[in-house]
């Protein structure tokens, strides 16, 4: 997969939240997957364009137990919670 800035990811999320694509139109089109297209599409309806800015932050023991806690009192997905606190990777 290739890296795409953030201008790029939030165009293919305007895409899709304009109503005219589809998920899977996108993965397609833009050789994506189309749950990485989701987490953009939750990242921006969270956070705005803001949400795409990098940052490269080390995270606190404190904030990631705080994370994990809110995502095993809520149920979210690391997805949504990589949304909601804006930490840049899913996987962390």
């Amino acid at each position: 997969m290739a890296n795409f800035s953030a201008e790029q990811k939030i165009f293919i999320t305007r895409l899709y939240l304009e109503g005219e694509h589809s998920y899977m139109d996108l993965q397609k089109i833009f050789e994506v997957s189309y749950q990485i297209i989701q987490g953009w599409v939750r990242l921006y309806q969270i956070q705005g364009a803001d949400g795409f800015k990098k940052s490269y932050t080390s995270y606190s023991t404190e904030f990631k137990m705080d994370v994990l806690n809110y995502m095993n009192e809520t149920g979210i997905s690391s997805y949504d919670a990589a949304a909601r606190f804006n930490i840049s990777s899913p996987a962390l």
